[in-house]
């Protein structure tokens, strides 16, 4: 039977997520599918079976054209691959060679015989712990297009069997030395302390305001350099640092922005070693696998130019695809602290072979010691001589700005900050409290005074809601008032608050449009002393936090449009025998003069076996040349009950 038959056969019966997986990785153009013969069709494109051979190591390149070399059209054994993989110089055992054909299998290169897959299934438990000398040997097809496409590679300049199997190793594995990995250490927790620092930056500045994203992907530029500024690094760092946070689900895509979730929320409560470990975590978890076995191999080795040659050597065909993979994850390693110069740190060792759990304790031992204790400054600064504690930090940001974040931080209270946290549910005694309970310094005069004068003055603005009964036509959604109209005029000649669209209603108070949300954070923005009340005039805290919830990224649209159509066009049960189904089957047959064993239901009800060679379809019925009578059968379609390979009889 053709290879198109029996892959056709294989993809009607895997489930829509793995189909849908397997149409993305040949990356088919769903346009031109109309059935699963189409489909297998498009599978067996010498195009797509290049895109799936350059993302193959070299062994299970070797084993593929080693495969290919034998019978052609015929099921080959481990054991006669593993014989011309021997003859062309590899020492390659049965078991890597099985693995990778099975491999082979899976990526819908190549076919098995199911019976015997069942049986080496079956045999496993009872052949475990013996020599294996009664378990059945695994076999299968490469299938001719990928075995016409490997046997055409030198002619284009990539490895034939010979080069393939016979190869040495390129890339030198250089082991890291002691006293080297003292210094990339050293050098892998100051990177790590800072990448986990301008992280957490970035989401403090999204919890704050949450930052646009184009169309065509990235954020907008102005979002860009705000976060760039609240970072305080180079806008190229941006994107690279976003990245990571995505890949840790501490950010997430909602409605054309880029929000905090609630992950990154609780994330900024966490220890900065724990931190870290939820940021490698991520990274490790977004690796994927044939990267990870890749970099485990050099978990205490230099990765640098030897592991560049190295991975040109073990993806021969990868080109530029593979080498771009690699360099995105080894450059955010070097800027996580994984590594440092191209060599793992101890953290990172134990990340690759263990995972996060195992990697976090080690580099919170290479972080500088968290504190709790602060210097109150005259100038209204605060600074901290060192990373100061989650709890005390998140507290501290609730009453004043970050000016500089490092190994000593330092804040600034104000006006406006101290307005902030009093909206948040601050008090002018809870302020003194906290603030006395960590500082080294008491509190300074002029802080005192700034706190006792924003006490006096917040609230002396007071925004609510409207209803919409009581808007009626006007559209406004929020209100307004002070007893200062002073005041209140200041906010509605402002410029700035010009977008909010007040009207005024009377000497004391103005409506907008906006919800309550948007005109209290703009007018807090704005360093007024602004509070927010409920119905009754009671003032009630406010807090400014959206979080977003990570979505599953969604299906594409061309896929799930071609999965749709494929399943209307084919029966629920692949074993079902439906008019349309067989008709293809047959139809291809014709075209590659194949023979059939067609299963017909007699009048009785039983069932008989023929050996045909189908000639063509017309009219619901089957012509067909009987093999071992030598004549010529006429049946209708509606009696076949099924068909195989006439080897199969």
């Amino acid at each position: 039977m053709s290879d198109t038959f029996s892959l056709a056969t294989r993809l009607r019966a895997l489930d829509d997520e793995t189909l849908a997986r397997e149409i993305r990785a040949r990356e088919v153009r769903a346009g031109s599918i109309k059935d699963f013969f189409d489909l297998a069709e498009a599978f067996l494109d010498r195009q797509s079976i290049q895109v799936q051979l350059t993302r193959l190591d070299r062994m299970t390149l070797a084993v593929a054209a080693a495969a290919s070399a034998a019978t052609p059209s015929r099921a080959v054994t481990v054991d006669e691959v593993v014989a011309i993989l021997r003859e062309k110089g590899s020492e390659t055992d049965a078991s890597a060679v099985e693995s990778r054909l099975r491999a082979l299998v899976a990526l819908l290169l190549a076919d098995s015989d199911t019976a015997d897959e069942a049986d080496t299934d079956s045999d496993n438990s009872n052949t475990a712990g013996s020599d294996g000398a009664d378990s059945p040997t695994f076999a299968a097809t490469v299938y001719d297009s990928v075995a016409e496409q490997l046997r055409s590679w030198p002619a284009f300049g990539l490895p034939g069997l010979d080069e393939l199997a016979s190869a040495v190793p390129g890339g030198v594995m250089e082991p890291v030395a002691d006293v080297d990995i003292r210094f990339i250490d050293r050098v892998a927790s100051e990177r790590a302390f800072a990448a986990t620092s301008e992280i957490t930056e970035m989401l403090a500045e999204l919890e704050r305001e949450p930052a646009r994203e184009l169309a065509k992907g990235g954020v907008a530029l102005p979002d860009s350099k705000r976060l760039a500024n609240a970072m305080a690094v180079a806008l190229e760092s941006v994107p690279r640092l976003l990245t990571i946070a995505f890949d840790a689900d501490l950010v997430a895509r909602e409605g054309g922005f880029v929000l905090i979730t609630e992950a990154g929320g609780a994330w900024l409560q966490l220890a900065t070693g724990t931190r870290w470990g939820a940021l490698v975590d991520g990274w490790r978890r977004r690796l994927p696998p044939d990267i990870l076995a890749v970099l485990r191999e050099r978990d205490h080795a230099a990765w640098g130019s030897g592991f560049a040659r190295y991975i040109d050597w073990l993806y021969p065909a990868g080109g530029s695809w593979m080498a771009d993979r690699i360099e995105v994850y080894t450059t955010a390693a070097e800027l996580l602290g994984i590594t440092a110069n191209q060599a793992p740190s101890s953290p990172g060792s134990l990340l690759l072979a263990s995972g996060a759990d195992a990697a976090a304790p080690a580099m919170t031992e290479l972080l500088p010691r968290e504190v709790e204790q602060v210097y109150l400054q005259h100038d209204l600064s605060i600074v901290a001589p060192g990373p100061l504690t989650p709890e005390v930090d998140g507290r501290l940001r609730s009453i004043a700005d970050v000016e500089s974040r490092a190994l000593a931080s330092s804040y600034r209270v104000t006006a406006a900050t101290m307005n902030r946290a009093m909206a948040a549910g601050e008090t002018a005694e809870s302020v003194r409290e906290f603030l006395s309970a960590i500082s080294l310094t008491g509190i300074p005069q002029p802080l005192d005074y700034l706190i006792t004068e924003a006490s006096a003055r917040y609230g002396l603005l007071r925004v609510g809601s409207i209803s919409e009964s009581d808007a009626g036509d006007s559209g406004a959604r929020s209100y307004v008032r002070s007893d200062d109209e002073a005041m209140l005029g200041t906010v509605l000649v402002d410029q700035n608050l010009s977008a909010l669209g007040f009207t005024r209603i009377d000497g004391g108070h103005a409506h907008s449009r906006f919800a309550l949300d948007t005109v209290f954070w703009s007018l807090s923005d704005a360093r007024y002393p602004v509070a927010a009340e409920d119905a009754a005039g009671e003032v009630v805290s406010v807090r400014r936090r959206r979080h977003a919830r990570p979505a599953p990224p969604a299906t594409a649209d061309s896929v799930a449009g071609l999965l749709e159509r494929l399943r209307l066009g084919s029966d629920d049960e692949p074993d079902e025998a439906s008019e349309a189904w067989l008709s293809r089957q047959l139809e291809t047959a014709i075209r590659v003069k194949a023979a059939l064993t067609v299963s017909v239901t007699m009048p009785n009800g039983s069932i008989v076996h023929y050996q045909l060679e189908p000639t063509s379809i017309a009219g619901g019925r089957l012509r067909a040349r009987d093999r071992r009578s030598a004549i010529e059968r006429t049946l209708p379609l509606s009696s076949i009950a099924g068909i195989s390979t006439a080897d199969d009889a």
